[in-house]
C-alpha cells in the first residue's frame, strides 16, 4: 500500500511547498469537490487554476441542480438517477445557495405527447428516491396563477421540481473547504509542463510571477474544456475525448409574477428555461451550439440570442426585444464524445480516465454540476483502488461553509441576523445570508451601522465584503466579485465597476494566497 503520510506542508523547503500528495489541474466545479474530497481524506494537494475560481464553464450554467428530465429520452437512466439522489443531498449540504425551484411545463407547443411527458415526470419523481420535494402536478393555465405571464392559457400543464444553485459559489465553497482542511489553491496559476520522474510527477506551475517545479505522486486533470491540452503538456496522449459546446443565456426584465420558473419545449424537442433572476430579472437559456475552434472565453452571437429571444416570444405575453437584453453570458462545456450526432444528444454523463503507467494521471472528461460531489467521490475511491491508501469517502452529507444552520434553516438564520444586526438593511442581511450562509456574522463582525462596514461601491457591496471575498475567497478583479462571487455587476451603477477595480488595485492585504489553518492537524 503506498503511504501519504508525510511533513506538513509549511514544513517542506521552508516557503512554497515543492512536494504533494496531488496536485489538481482545474478550478471548476469538478477540480474543487476532487480537491475537497481528497483534503478530507488526508491528501496533501495543490490546487492550481489558470484564472478566476469557476471561471469558465462552471459560473457558465443555467444555476440549476437538477436530475436532467430530458435525459431520459436518451436512455440515460443511470445518470438521471444519480443526479436526482445528489439533487437533495446538495441541497442539505448547502441550503443558503441551492433552494428548492418549481418548474411549469405547458403542454401548449410540446412536440412530446402528454402522455409521454407525464410518464417521464412519473419516473423523475421515483428514479431517485425523492424525499422533501414536492411531487409532480398537473394545473389548468386558465384556472391558475402559474399561467400568469404565457401568451397562451388553453390547455394543461406539469408542474414538477428542482433546485437552483449560485453554480460560481458552489465552487468556491468547495475550494474553501479544502483550503481549511490544508489544501493550497492557487488561483491566475498555469501547469506549463508535467513528466514523469520514478515514483513522482514534476510539474512546472507558472504565474505573473514565474515559474516555479513542484512534485505531485499523483496529477488529477479537471481542466474541462483544456482536459487534451492537460494530457499534451504531460507528454501523453489518450483515445479518449472531449465534444465542446457552447451553451449561451440572457438576461432580460422580469417577464412574469411569481416564484416559478418555465420549461419551454421547442419544435427541434430543445428545452429552453425562463428562470427568475436576481429578483428583477428572467434568465433564459441554454443553447447548444458545436464549437470547433480551441477552447478560450466565449461569447453569445446573433444567433444564439435569436433562439433564446424566438424560444420567449412564443410563450409569453410580453415577447423580450433585443433591446431589453441586460447581460448575457456564455460558457463551453466539455462533453465526453459519445459519437452523437446533434449537440443537444450529447451525453452529460462522464468518464473517469486513468493512465496508470508509473504515477497516476487521472483525467475527467465530461460531467454536470449536479453530479460533482459523487464524480468526485468516485475519482478518490478510484485511486484507493490502485493501493493508495487514504481515509474513506466522507462528503455525503457534510455540510459546505456556511451550510450548517441551526434548527429553522435559512428562514431562521435570517431572522437571527436581523436580531443581531437591528440597524443595518434587511434587504443586505438576506443577500448575506444567502451569500455566506452562517458565516455571514464573520464579514458583518460587530458592525452597527452600514458605515461600520466601510461604505459601499453601488448597491449594497460594502468594502468589508470585498476585503472578505479578496483576503478569504481568492477574488482579485472586479468581475470575480460582481459576477462570480455576486451578481451585483446587474445592480450597481455603471462608475461601480472602476471605483471597485482601483480601490483592488490599492493596497488591499492579500491572504487568499497563504495557507489557511486547518480544521485538523494531519495524522
Amino acid at each position: 500500500m503506498k503511504n501519504l503520510s508525510g511533513p506538513k506542508l509549511d514544513e517542506i523547503d521552508g516557503g512554497f511547498p515543492a512536494d504533494f500528495d496531488m496536485l489538481v489541474v482545474g478550478g471548476g466545479v469538478n477540480g474543487a469537490g476532487i480537491a475537497r474530497d481528497a483534503a478530507g481524506r488526508g491528501y496533501r494537494l495543490l490546487l492550481v487554476e489558470q484564472d478566476d475560481l469557476a471561471g469558465h464553464t462552471s459560473s457558465a450554467s443555467t444555476k440549476l441542480i437538477h436530475g436532467g428530465l430530458r435525459y431520459l429520452e436518451y436512455g440515460e437512466f443511470r445518470l438521471v438517477r444519480e443526479s436526482l439522489i445528489e439533487r437533495e443531498r446538495l441541497w442539505r449540504m448547502a441550503p443558503h445557495i441551492i433552494w428548492p425551484l418549481r418548474f411549469i411545463l405547458p403542454q401548449t407547443l410540446s412536440p412530446r405527447p402528454a402522455w409521454m411527458v407525464r410518464f417521464g415526470l412519473f419516473l423523475y419523481d421515483h428514479l431517485g428516491g425523492r424525499k422533501a420535494l414536492p411531487a409532480t402536478e398537473t394545473v389548468a393555465l386558465d384556472h391558475s396563477p402559474f399561467g400568469d405571464g404565457l401568451a397562451d392559457r388553453r390547455g394543461r400543464a406539469f408542474l414538477y421540481s428542482d433546485c437552483w444553485v449560485d453554480d460560481s459559489r458552489l465552487v468556491v465553497l468547495n475550494a474553501l473547504d479544502a483550503a481549511e482542511r490544508g489544501a493550497l489553491v492557487r488561483t491566475r496559476t498555469r501547469l506549463l509542463r508535467a513528466r514523469r520522474d520514478g515514483a513522482v510527477w514534476r510539474a512546472t506551475i507558472g504565474d505573473a510571477r514565474g515559474e516555479q517545479e513542484v512534485r505531485a505522486r499523483i496529477l488529477v486533470n479537471a481542466a474541462g474544456p483544456w482536459v487534451s491540452d492537460v494530457i499534451g503538456r504531460a507528454g501523453l496522449h489518450s483515445d479518449r475525448a472531449v465534444r465542446l459546446v457552447k451553451g449561451s443565456h440572457i438576461v432580460v426584465p422580469r417577464l412574469y409574477e411569481g416564484d416559478h420558473a418555465f420549461t419551454l419545449q421547442n419544435a427541434d424537442r430543445r428545452i429552453v428555461f425562463a428562470i427568475p433572476y436576481e429578483g428583477r430579472f428572467t434568465l433564459i437559456g441554454t443553447t447548444e451550439e458545436d464549437w470547433t475552434g480551441p477552447p478560450r472565453k466565449a461569447q453569445i452571437d446573433d444567433a444564439e440570442i435569436g433562439y433564446l429571444l424566438d424560444t420567449a416570444g412564443r410563450y409569453f405575453a410580453r415577447p423580450p426585444k433585443r433591446e431589453d437584453i441586460c447581460w448575457s453570458y456564455a460558457g463551453i462545456r466539455p462533453l465526453y464524445d459519445d459519437k452523437a450526432g446533434r449537440s443537444s444528444a450529447v451525453t452529460r454523463d462522464y468518464v473517469l480516465d486513468l493512465d496508470g503507467d508509473g504515477p497516476p494521471l487521472l483525467s475527467i472528461f465530461g460531467g454536470k454540476i449536479t453530479a460533482y460531489r459523487r464524480l468526485a467521490e468516485q475519482a478518490l475511491n478510484l485511486l484507493a483502488a490502485q493501493g493508495i491508501e487514504t481515509r474513506g469517502a466522507w462528503t455525503g452529507e457534510a455540510k459546505l461553509p456556511g451550510g450548517d444552520m441551526a434548527q429553522g434553516g435559512f428562514d431562521a438564520l435570517a431572522a437571527s441576523l436581523r436580531d443581531q444586526y437591528p440597524a443595518l438593511p434587511g434587504a443586505l442581511l438576506r443577500r448575506l445570508a444567502r451569500a455566506y450562509g452562517s458565516r455571514a456574522s464573520q464579514l458583518l463582525g460587530r458592525a452597527q451601522r452600514l458605515d461600520d462596514l466601510g461604505g459601499t461601491f453601488g448597491s449594497d457591496l460594502t468594502r468589508a465584503e470585498v476585503d472578505y471575498l479578496v483576503s478569504k475567497e481568492w477574488a482579485r478583479t472586479a468581475e470575480d466579485i460582481l459576477f462570480r462571487r455576486s451578481k451585483l455587476g446587474l445592480h450597481v451603477p455603471p462608475d461601480a465597476v472602476d471605483r471597485l477595480s482601483a480601490y483592488l488595485k490599492g493596497p488591499v492585504r492579500n491572504l487568499s494566497e497563504e495557507r489557511p489553518t486547518p480544521l485538523q492537524e494531519k495524522e
